[in-house]
């Protein structure tokens, strides 16, 4: 295997690159730690595919990356054989930089392999893509994104034939794929027009966009409420310069709003950003053009969806102020107001399930529960519930009828197989109207739940580590706390430690005592004495360790006194 520095001047002896790319590189020469980070070794691929930042380089995300990892992704699909081939493949992009390049040079690896391709005319939102997959009956769908990421970003995010991402072994294969071909010389392609007028590609375009509005419509339970308030009820969105544009406010204005207001600078399509520092609906202060406008215009809420439109971020007007909803807030919001409209409505199934993160509040499972509706955990992304989902239907027991995960990640209806901040966004909207029409703000449904189920609390943190050297301060800090687990959390003892690498479960005093109903990720789940939970996991995206809070408390400020001390624990860990 090569060193970065032999792999380094293999990419400036290259032919394949242009005189542009190469004198990108040759600017580098004199910075070692520059050339150590770029080509130390391939970006790792995953059950999400790709990520990275976009220079040229091993480590990166561009033209020559794309084509090796569309390569390896081809093989696996010719494996299937000629009936995978056929059915071939659905492609789309969101806004970013270089995203209709990438894609069009994808599309033409697989049609230069014999794959058939439907690739989308222009931006098209994730779950979409999710949607095409499964309409189409495609064998694969890839996606260029890199979500809420910051503009530097990237990504290669991949799926399969149930509209789900990448299955843990089929990423392997393609890893192993990429292990054997040659970045530079290991790839077919073609001409895309020549292709297209071949008909080895196909456009999507307004078709597909009515066929998938069509599924979003149906999820929708009480337009009644909806129009009760349409007269007076009023949202305003933002896309955050992405997908979201065009199919969300369409969503809504078919459900029934009369009076939505998008922000007008956020509606450009930029992959630049222009507006905001991060694109990411998790952030509250990239809503402050959103803020202006609502306040200008009186709005009761506002709705923003990121770069790729799979997930949303909510705000609600408290008086003079825009407060906003959390990821594991909507979802309990959403979970409670989906049973309860349902049954309503008569149309709850007998055997209706939910299902949510391990790293997402455990007020979920009590809404559930107390609800009747059967709840269940899984990892961290919807290809974890995508497969329990289809688990359910194989075995006939549960029918699903909603999922999240605190990540501001919403799923409903059979046509996704992802998180879909279309569907959310109507969904959203309908909640908001039904509460409106009972002289309720979501704040004000929210507290009632608490008042009812209890009060949660919870909190993310990040422990950035970015660099070689941070990919291997994470290493060690998940090793020493594996080996050496603390006995107590900021003075709480630790009852149970649940390690999901191995599905081992430790109880102090006792050692390992049972096992974890699925196992295979790097996740330690610390359970405390005062009831709360330490969850601690690298991310799979991005150079850092997220830590989760999950706080159950006697009130509000019983669960903000918790978190406190828990944040200082955390943020210990990662000095």
């Amino acid at each position: 295997m090569r060193n970065y520095k032999e792999e380094y001047q293999r990419w400036l002896d290259s032919p394949a690159l242009s005189e542009e790319e190469w004198n990108e590189l040759n600017a580098i020469a004199g910075d070692e730690k520059e050339i150590e980070n770029r080509f130390f070794a391939p970006l790792e691929f995953g059950t999400a595919g790709l990520r990275g930042t976009m220079k040229l380089g091993l480590h990166h995300m561009n033209i020559h990356v794309i084509r090796h990892a569309t390569q390896a992704f081809a093989n696996v699909i010719v494996a299937e054989g000629e009936e995978a081939m056929r059915k071939g493949i659905a492609i789309a992009r969101d806004c970013r930089l270089n995203g209709s390049e990438f894609a069009r040079e994808a599309a033409c690896v697989m049609a230069a392999n014999g794959i058939h391709v439907r690739i989308f005319e222009d931006l098209r939102p994730t779950p979409e893509l999710s949607f095409a997959v499964l309409h189409y009956g495609t064998a694969a769908g890839l996606n260029i994104t890199a979500s809420h990421n910051p503009k530097e970003y990237n990504g290669y995010k991949v799926y399969w034939s149930d509209g789900a991402q990448l299955p843990p072994q089929k990423a392997e294969a393609i890893a192993q794929q990429m292990e054997a071909i040659d970045i530079f010389t290991g790839f077919k392609t073609c001409d895309f027009d020549e292709a297209v007028k071949a008909g080895k590609i196909e456009i999507l375009g307004q078709e597909t966009d009515e066929a998938f509005l069509e599924q979003v419509l149906a999820q929708a339970i009480d337009k009644e409420a909806v129009a009760a308030v349409a007269d007076e009820f009023k949202i305003v969105y933002t896309p955050f310069h992405g997908c979201g544009y065009k199919l969300v406010p369409e969503a809504l204005k078919r459900l029934g709003i009369k009076h939505l207001y998008p922000v007008p600078e956020q509606m450009v399509i930029d992959g630049s950003f222009p507006t905001v520092e991060s694109p990411n609906p998790e952030n509250p202060e990239g809503f402050y053009l959103a803020i202006d406008l609502a306040k200008k215009v009186g709005s009761d809420l506002i709705i923003g969806t990121d770069p790729d439109s799979d997930r949303i971020g909510t705000m609600v007007r408290s008086g003079d102020e825009y407060v906003t909803i959390s990821g594991n807030q909507m979802g309990v919001l959403l979970l409670d107001y989906v049973i309860s409209a349902k049954k309503a409505t008569g149309t709850l199934p007998e055997n209706a399930g939910a299902l949510s993160s391990i790293v997402s509040t455990g007020m979920a499972r009590v809404v559930a529960e107390q609800n009747g509706v059967h709840f269940e955990d899984t990892f961290t992304g919807f290809k974890f519930m995508a497969e329990r989902v289809a688990a359910w239907e194989a075995a006939g027991s549960y029918k699903y009828i909603f999922a999240f995960e605190e990540s501001y990640g919403y799923m409903m209806g059979d046509y996704v197989r992802d998180k879909d901040a279309v569907t959310a966004s109507m969904m959203v909207a309908e909640m908001a109207a039904h509460y409106h029409r009972k002289g309720m703000t979501l704040l004000d449904a929210l507290n009632a739940l608490y008042e009812k189920y209890g009060w949660y609390k919870e909190k993310t943190l990040n422990l950035v580590m970015p660099g070689l050297d941070g990919l291997q301060k994470m290493k060690e800090l998940m090793s020493s706390l594996r080996q050496n687990p603390p006995a107590e959390i900021a003075g709480e003892e630790v009852i149970r430690l649940r390690d999901y690498q191995d599905g081992s479960i430790f109880v102090a005093g006792l050692g390992k005592v049972d096992k974890t109903p699925f196992a295979g990720s790097n996740v330690l789940y610390f359970e405390l004495a005062d009831g709360s939970s330490f969850i601690i996991r690298p991310s799979g995206t991005e150079p850092k360790i997220k830590v989760y809070l999950l706080i159950r408390g006697q009130s509000s400020a019983d669960c903000e006194e918790r978190i406190a001390k828990y944040i200082k624990y955390a943020e210990a860990l990662g000095k």
